[in-house]
């Protein structure tokens, strides 16, 4: 019996249709970037996953504005089906020390990596081909969760695993309750409570609070920054990240959307009118992502930042929140408030002889080593910062 074949080799039974083809394409600039805006939010209003925030055009676009580099170059691979976006791969091309990198566009912001992608049989898999032709050396993948759109399908190669963190969660309907801390906490925890709102009321006029983007949110965006940095270093931290000047910048641009366009949502504590603490943190689809939380180092002692972190968890659930994401890595404090753990990687994967090369060299490994000296060597980090803004060849 002959049966005819679609386009794609694959044999065409009688009477049923041939799965589609499934058609790529790169786009490498800002322009192609910025007209995918509306596809790409009714992809990702289709297919999108809450963690899948990092992922969105609106975040990417603000990212592209303050860390896209001078020698870097998108490559964002689109995938469609019958006309309609299917898949995005949103990445970046850069080249080091004489080799081709692609990493996902959104970093040290992003805090998932992942690729958005209609439940369609073999449509990651056509990108991941796509990606080994590329011409690329390495592929980075950062903070790649477990249960990601992207781990759902086989790696094409073997990767050099870098990294591996947890990211905490708390439950909002375990940890808030009417008035304070939910059945998530211990009845001690909750006596706690109680008592650092009496010691904060000794400090002055106590005043919680809520906001969304637009209006005073840029200032207050910045404000979270600055605070943010006097409290690390108040503790003899330095985050490489946080004193970038486009970390601030980014949050502050991102404030100033309508509430409508913008994720970004913020909790405040005052005394007497003055910020004390204050959070910011990121909506999407029934899920809260906390990102910045930072308290002011002279209410340290008045167990502000538990304080704070309740009230986060609280407003996040006052706007429809379930889970409230504390990102990783798992810090000894957050352990307090979690209620389970989702895995995240750091992933390497060589896509060319020379990225072969280079992994068994042990190039992946460098660059963790390299911000770890950075947190204990501020000199070296401002240096890396430098280097970030100097024009790649």
């Amino acid at each position: 019996m002959f049966l005819p074949t679609s386009e794609a080799g694959e044999v065409a039974w009688p009477g049923l249709r041939p799965k589609p083809a499934v058609e790529l394409q790169i786009i490498d600039g800002m322009a192609g970037f910025l007209a995918l805006g509306a596809e790409w939010d009714r992809l990702f209003a289709r297919a999108g996953r809450p963690h899948q925030l990092f992922q969105s055009h609106a975040l990417l676009r603000h990212w592209a504005r303050h860390y896209l580099g001078e020698g870097d170059r998108l490559a964002i691979l689109c995938g469609r089906v019958e006309g309609r976006l299917a898949m995005v791969w949103p990445l970046v091309r850069q080249r080091r020390l004489g080799f081709r990198l692609l990493r996902f566009m959104g970093g040290p912001i992003a805090q998932f990596s992942d690729v958005l992608a209609e439940d369609r049989p073999g449509l990651v898999e056509a990108g991941w081909r796509a990606i080994m032709a590329s011409g690329a050396d390495l592929l980075e993948i950062r903070k790649l969760r477990d249960d990601s759109r992207l781990a759902e399908v086989a790696l094409p190669v073997e990767p050099v695993v870098t990294a591996r963190e947890l990211a905490l969660f708390a439950l909002c309907d375990r940890r808030v309750a009417d008035g304070g801390p939910g059945p998530g906490y211990s009845a001690r925890e909750r006596s706690n409570h109680r008592r650092r709102l009496r010691r904060l009321a000794e400090c002055g006029a106590v005043d919680f609070a809520t906001g969304t983007a637009g209006g005073e949110a840029a200032a207050l965006a910045r404000e979270a920054v600055a605070l943010k940095r006097e409290g690390l270093a108040a503790r003899g931290i330095f985050s490489p990240t946080i004193a970038d000047p486009r970390f601030s910048a980014f949050f502050a641009d991102l404030a100033a959307e309508s509430p409508d366009s913008s994720p970004l949502r913020l909790a405040m504590i005052r005394i007497d009118g003055r910020l004390a603490g204050i959070d910011l943190s990121l909506d999407c689809k029934g899920v809260t992502f906390g990102h910045v939380n930072a308290v002011d180092p002279r209410h340290a002692g008045q167990g502000l930042g538990r304080l704070l972190i309740q009230h986060s968890f609280a407003s996040a659930q006052a706007r429809g929140s379930s889970r409230f994401d504390m990102l990783a890595p798992a810090d000894r404090y957050k352990h307090a408030h979690a209620d389970g753990a989702t895995g995240v990687s750091d992933l390497t994967l060589p896509l060319s002889p020379v990225g072969r090369l280079l992994c068994r060299a042990g190039l992946p490994h460098w660059r963790p080593l390299a911000k770890l000296a950075a947190k204990s060597t501020p000199g070296l980090a401002l240096l890396q910062l430098a280097a970030r803004r100097w024009p790649k060849r």
